[in-house]
Parts: structure tokens; C-alpha cells; sequence
């Protein structure tokens, strides 16, 4: 007896001890940053450029839709253009995490940010501080020249002072960063100088996979990590509720053309255009329907060629809409 009390001492002793390291650690290394090469990428003031960069951050990029505060975001999805000034924000189990103000405020904005600290932002995940951004700004494959002209465009902006919330990573949040499961990505391959824009399956591809983050949503991930977990575009992800989605949670439907479960095979390019045109059929779906809504044609044809052209992979997706019933 006294030897197993013996054991069950030292264990405690040992596991209190492990758990004490593994809690100075987490402590010690959530602040970790993380280098990598800044952008030979500089904002333009030509017209046509920033009308570019305008276009993707209030249409396919959908900027708009995390840089404009919640109460404007019926704004957003009528097309008004309103001051990407920051305020979504999204509590998952790594933390609260917010959406900062990206107009070229001196104090609360972008305007003490030299444009290859920005363009680092987009095409590494990392802040200005060095420290890794969590994955929801894949733009690390977008052109050179996108992101010329995205930059220009929150150059041009006129700035609007608004003091934020900063995300606060939960102890769970804090962990994963010490353990280096969020950290930057770097591009997979080099990113292109410039793409051409037409209605093919090359562009589509670029605008789904580059620009528009389709897989990011319509593939089930790791809401911890962000890490995908299932095929490309087969759906399955369940987004949580947050102070917009209003109590309901959303399952993404699968984007593949598979004849039974795939939500493309029975559209017509006239129908998926229609439906993007017409936008949102639940008011708090976290589908940026009033961004996508602005896509031009040819954004929108290259776009369905692209999904249409996907290898069809079999999986249903019973429900998309989820109530608290039938969670």
C-alpha cells in the first residue's frame, strides 16, 4: 500500500510539473514572430489601377465583408461602398479574433504601414509586428498585380479614425500559436506577375483557388489549425454561429459536379450567373452573396467553367442550414 501511494505521489508530482512546463511555454512562446521577405509591390495612383483594386475588395476578394462593421453590412450587400473601417469579428475556440480598420488612418489604420508590410500581409500571413496571422486571408498565390491594385485602392481611401478591439487568443489559441500550428504560408507555388481576364477555366481556377477563397469555406477544415481535412470542394464545413449568423450555424454545400450530391451538376451557366446576381436567400448566411453579387460576367462564366470542370467527388450534404434543433 505504501508503495502504490509512494507511485501515486511521485506521478502527481510529475504530471503537475509537466503541466506547469507546458503552461510556461505556451505563455513564453505565444508571442512568436516569424520572418519573410517583404514584396517588391508598390501602390499606384493611376485610375484604372485602383478602380482594379475597388472592384476585387467589394467583389470577389469581398473584403468588405470582414472590413466593414456588422451594423453596415446590409449596406454592403446592396452595393454600397462603405469605409472598410473594421469590426467583424468571430469567436471560434482559438479565441475572439477581429478584423482591423484598413483605411489609411495614421492612428487606427493602415497609414503607418509602408505598402510591402501590407503586401506581406496578403502573400505571408504575417503582421506588421511579425507575429502569424490565423488563415483567413489566403491570398498568397494572388498576382503581383492584384495586389498593386488592392493596395492602391486602400491607399486612396479617405481615412476614418475607429479604435478596435484586438483579438485575444484564448489559452487553447495560445497554444496552438507556441506550437507552431498557426503560423505564415508561405506561397505553394511562385505567384504570377499578372493574369490574364477572360471567362476560360485557367482564369476561374485563379479567381476560385487566388482571389474569391471558394475552397476555404466549400471544404470541411480544422477550425482549430485551419488545416483542410476533406477533398477540395466537396463542402461539409460547418461554420459556427457568430453575433452575425444570429443563433444558426451553416453547413457548405458541395461545390463538385458529381451527379448526385454535387450542388453544380444540374446548373446552367445562365442559372449559376442568375443566382449570384440575385444574392442571398438567408439573411444571415455567411456566404458573401452582396460582394459576389458585383462580379462582372466574365468573372462569373470563369467561375462556373472552373467548378464544373472539378473531378466530382460523392458526398451529401443532408443540411445547410442548421437550427438549434438540429444540431
Amino acid at each position: 500500500m505504501k508503495t502504490f501511494l509512494k507511485i501515486l505521489k511521485w506521478l502527481g508530482i510529475f504530471l503537475g510539473t509537466f503541466i506547469i512546463v507546458i503552461v510556461i511555454f505556451v505563455y513564453a512562446r505565444a508571442s512568436r514572430t516569424y520572418e519573410a521577405p517583404y514584396p517588391d509591390i508598390h501602390a499606384s495612383t493611376d485610375s484604372s489601377i485602383i478602380a482594379r483594386g475597388k472592384y476585387l475588395a467589394y467583389g470577389p476578394m469581398h473584403c468588405a465583408v470582414c472590413h466593414a462593421p456588422p451594423s453596415q453590412l446590409d449596406m454592403v450587400e446592396k452595393g454600397e461602398e462603405v469605409p472598410l473601417i473594421g469590426g467583424w469579428e468571430i469567436h471560434i475556440p482559438p479565441g475572439a479574433l477581429f478584423a482591423r480598420n484598413i483605411t489609411p488612418d495614421m492612428e487606427t489604420g493602415i497609414g503607418k504601414m509602408k505598402d510591402g508590410e501590407i503586401a506581406r500581409v496578403l502573400r505571408y500571413g504575417i503582421g506588421h509586428d511579425g507575429r502569424p496571422l490565423f488563415p483567413f486571408m489566403p491570398f498568397q498565390t494572388v498576382s503581383d498585380e492584384d495586389i498593386t491594385a488592392v493596395i492602391s485602392y486602400l491607399r486612396s481611401q479617405p481615412p476614418v479614425k475607429n479604435v478596435l478591439k484586438k483579438t485575444e487568443y484564448s489559452f487553447m489559441g495560445k497554444a496552438i500559436v507556441a506550437f507552431g500550428l498557426i503560423k505564415p504560408e508561405w506561397p505553394k507555388v511562385t505567384p504570377p506577375k499578372t493574369v490574364v481576364k477572360d471567362s476560360s477555366i485557367t482564369y476561374g481556377k485563379y479567381l476560385a483557388d487566388n482571389v474569391a477563397n471558394c475552397q476555404g469555406c466549400h471544404t470541411e477544415r480544422d477550425l482549430m489549425t485551419g488545416e483542410f481535412t476533406g477533398p477540395f470542394y466537396a463542402g461539409g464545413l460547418n461554420i459556427p454561429s457568430d453575433p452575425v449568423i444570429e443563433g444558426l450555424s451553416f453547413v457548405t454545400p458541395n461545390l463538385t459536379p458529381d451527379p448526385e450530391t454535387g450542388v453544380m451538376a444540374a446548373w446552367t451557366e445562365n442559372a449559376f450567373i442568375n443566382r449570384f446576381r440575385s444574392g442571398r436567400v438567408h439573411k444571415s448566411s455567411p456566404m458573401p452573396w452582396g460582394c459576389f453579387s458585383r462580379m462582372d460576367e466574365i468573372d462569373l462564366k470563369a467561375l462556373y467553367r472552373y467548378l464544373q470542370s472539378l473531378a466530382p467527388v460523392k458526398r451529401k450534404v443532408e443540411k445547410t442550414v442548421l437550427r438549434e434543433e438540429d444540431k
